[in-house]
């Protein structure tokens, strides 16, 4: 298992305006509450509790021209940008707390400017039970939440996919996508059609959640910075059932562990997201515990001393 040296500054952003249901925004103070702050310093690492970013309200409003929330949704990440990319610039390890994943415009897009500035390879490892990847013309819902790799890759309403100032932020070959089991009829077509490599759950009952993992961490130089993006519904909602979005058939609490261990162990981990947990949802903040275990083993802890 490698530790991050570098000291982990935690951001906070109390917003659901990307989602289809209220009570993402408040995720950060649920984690914070299950103790994540507190189990990382346990760790031995340095953690900067940075509070939480402020924003517009949610209107909860209808979408309008395909996009619920389009303007706030675009402030936000502005912000998240702004924020996640100064902690880079510092030589800190931003762990961005959502939220809803639409935030994940700003997380990744920093990461993608620091990494362009430096000349570092990129990879995103996005652990989801939805691909994310809509647009305006095939949404069956208008939430940007299910949009923001599109936005990323280029594919979406210039404020959004010019947030980092280049478009598109990432190439869809920097992009791994694993636990997938929800894709619209669309995204389908559009997955496909820009080469996502996805280890969806299909993938995962066939061959098991450690190729997948070997597979989607292979090939990584000794400079690469991997962005992990960690949206609880990941989880099959048996386990995490405080999420807005619950599609059955998710990884079970072993093969979550297998996925976080696997990832300490690569050593190449520099930022990383956790969003979409929904308290409004929750069994006594079970979920918000679990990903707190689960984030434990994502920086390095194990049940024994590994080589």
């Amino acid at each position: 298992m490698t530790r991050p040296t570098a000291p982990l500054a935690v951001i906070g952003v109390p917003t659901d305006v990307g989602a289809g249901h209220r009570g993402a925004s408040m995720g950060p103070e649920a984690l914070r509450v299950a103790g994540l702050i507190e189990a990382l310093r346990a760790l031995d690492l340095t953690v900067h509790d940075r509070g939480n970013l402020g924003g517009p309200h949610n209107p909860w409003q209808p979408p309008v021209a395909g996009y619920r929330h389009l303007d706030e949704v675009v402030e936000w990440n502005q912000a998240v940008f702004r924020a996640v990319l100064a902690e880079l610039e510092q030589g800190h390890f931003p762990v961005m707390l959502g939220g809803d994943h639409c935030l994940a415009m700003g997380s990744v897009g920093a990461v993608a400017a620091h990494c362009r500035r430096n000349g570092r390879p990129l990879r995103v490892l996005w652990l989801d039970a939805h691909s994310d990847f809509n647009t305006s013309e095939i949404t069956p819902t208008g939430n940007v939440h299910g949009m923001p790799l599109a936005c990323l890759c280029g594919i979406g309403p210039e404020p959004l996919t010019h947030l980092t100032g280049t478009s598109p932020a990432i190439d869809p070959k920097e992009i791994k996508q694993v636990g997938i089991r929800s894709v619209d009829a669309g995204e389908k077509r559009l997955v496909r059609q820009h080469g996502l490599d996805i280890y969806d759950m299909r993938f995962i009952d066939e061959h098991g959640m450690r190729r997948a993992m070997e597979q989607a961490l292979a090939d990584m130089t000794p400079d690469t910075h991997l962005h992990v993006s960690f949206d609880i519904d990941f989880l099959d909602p048996t386990i995490a059932p405080g999420v807005g979005t619950t599609v059955p058939g998710g990884p079970t609490y072993r093969e979550a562990q297998l996925v976080m261990e696997m990832i300490a162990d690569c050593g190449r981990m520099a930022s990383l997201d956790i969003v979409e947990l929904n308290p409004a949802y929750d069994e006594h903040n079970r979920s918000g515990l679990l990903a707190v275990d689960l984030v434990e083993s994502l920086f390095g802890k194990s049940t024994l001393m590994r080589d």
